[in-house]
């Protein structure tokens, strides 16, 4: 058997054997793939549950405030009738 021969043989057989490597390696991440892709459709959908429960309870908060706003002007309208009286009958 001729040297040539001998690495030649070697070469192949390197060759078939890192394919088949390479071909398991493929596999494997198509797997860690498919499962990367179901946790985020997953977490997506949980995501928009979550965002309907933070819109519902925007909404409630911006009634508050704009109840919060009507009162204070309310008051802070009358403080200013009250003063603006106090300040007319002094001059």
């Amino acid at each position: 058997m001729d040297v040539n021969t001998l690495l030649s043989v070697l070469l192949y057989v390197s060759a078939i054997v890192l394919i088949i490597v390479f071909i398991i390696i493929g596999i494997k991440l198509i797997h860690i793939l498919d499962k990367v892709d179901r946790i985020t459709d997953d977490v997506s959908e949980k995501l928009e549950s979550f965002n309907g429960a933070v819109t519902t309870f925007s909404k409630a908060a911006n009634g508050l405030a704009n109840i919060s706003n009507s009162m204070v002007f309310g008051v802070s309208s009358v403080v200013s009738k009250i003063f603006n009286k106090k300040m007319k009958e002094e001059d």
